[in-house]
């Protein structure tokens, strides 16, 4: 079968890679072609756009960029007609991707399925519309997203696991934390202050304020985000001893001591390397950040490790609630001998009970095919 496959980020195009390697695994004649990245590209589908040309984040840069997305769109709508795929698969990226879903459903071309539900949960909840008019199947990798699709909104999706789980588990299983010639490991601090510079910069000056006290016992390691250079984070760090280290962030999870982390699937990561850790989201606009939380936020946790265990286990400390004092408070107490390290690290328990075992790419694909053999040849 012919699976057309967009994903119009990094981490898109990680899960997708893992996806279409499952595939090919279930459908040994499948062939692959679609918008994506170097991974997707890897696996062996035919690369028609990568993802950094269209990967444009915010109000503004999209406003600015908009001839380029929209030519993108116009060429990911020829494409598609050319090359008539039996199945389009849709890999998160939502603002792009369900404008693609409703395009594909409007000319009845092939069956849409989406592989990581947009977080309508949050944010656009009246995306629901879209999703039900234009999406075939929908695979959810967040277990209480059931809950969501289905009991508030009556639409039956496919919860197969977090891919993020299998992620995790492949590299404790390739990789074993090296020990200095001393036998001694070097004990530090992570600084996880997320992947846009607009998150950098409202929270890593805090970050590394709040820790400081505690640099006679832990280094202090900041984990750089690809496509941020060195120079940018050096203006937060200023004289602080404190490293930045590229391409190695589940390294240092894997030997962490603690951490401190801008929300989103880096607070999953942490949490599946069991690294006690302390949510930190500070926005410098506070009239945005208050009417951000009144118009888009709707769940009561912003972690996904807190949302997964239907419970408080991780702090969050959100747009005022990040100051230094309040980090340092919260990060002492998860540090070796803090009050809460404990009930922190059997909450993750709770939280990887909930997640499932590994192996979400394999179930994705497996039900995948069977949906689309099960389905009536299309028209040549």
């Amino acid at each position: 079968m012919k699976y057309y496959v967009i994903a119009g980020e990094a981490s898109g195009d990680l899960h997708a890679s893992h996806l279409i390697a499952a595939l090919k695994n279930e459908d040994p004649e499948a062939r692959f072609r679609g918008f994506g990245g170097d991974l997707m590209a890897a696996e062996g589908m035919e690369l028609v756009r990568h993802y950094k040309d269209l990967a444009y984040m915010g109000f503004v840069a999209v406003a600015l960029h908009a001839r380029t997305i929209l030519r993108g769109l116009q060429q990911c709508k020829d494409d598609l007609v050319a090359w008539h795929p039996d199945v389009v698969i849709l890999v998160d990226y939502p603002g792009f991707n369900l404008k693609i879903a409703k395009f594909v459903h409007s000319i009845a071309l092939c069956p849409v399925y989406y592989y990581i539900a947009p977080k309508l949960w949050a944010w656009k909840e009246y995306r629901i519309k879209n999703i039900r008019r234009d999406v075939d199947e929908l695979f959810s990798i967040l277990p209480f997203e059931v809950d969501f699709f289905e009991g508030k909104h009556g639409y039956p999706i496919h919860y197969i696991g977090n891919p993020t789980v299998d992620e995790v588990a492949e590299f404790k299983k390739r990789n074993s934390p090296p020990t200095p010639p001393s036998g001694e490991v070097a004990a530090f601090i992570a600084l996880l202050a997320g992947s846009r510079k607009q998150e950098i910069r409202d929270n890593l000056a805090r970050m590394i304020a709040a820790a400081q006290p505690f640099t006679a016992q832990y280094d202090l390691i900041v984990a750089g985000a690809p496509g941020i250079e060195d120079d940018f984070y050096r203006q937060y760090i200023g004289d602080s001893r404190v490293q930045v280290v590229y391409g190695k962030t589940y390294d240092l999870l894997s030997e962490a001591t603690a951490a401190l982390v801008t929300s989103g699937t880096a607070t999953l990561e942490t949490a599946l390397f069991r690294v006690p850790q302390v949510v930190c989201y500070f926005m410098k606009a506070r009239w945005l950040a208050s009417l951000g939380r009144k118009l888009f936020i709707k769940t009561p946790f912003i972690s996904l490790v807190n949302l997964v265990a239907g419970q408080e286990v991780v702090p969050e400390l959100v747009a005022e609630q990040m100051s230094v004092a309040n980090c340092r408070r919260h990060l002492e107490a998860i540090l070796p001998g803090g009050a809460d390290r404990q009930a922190q690290l059997e909450g993750y328990e709770l939280m990887a009970r909930r997640l499932g075992d590994a192996g979400a790419p394999e179930r994705a694909a497996r039900l995948m095919v069977k949906l689309l053999t099960k389905r009536p040849a299309k028209p040549l």
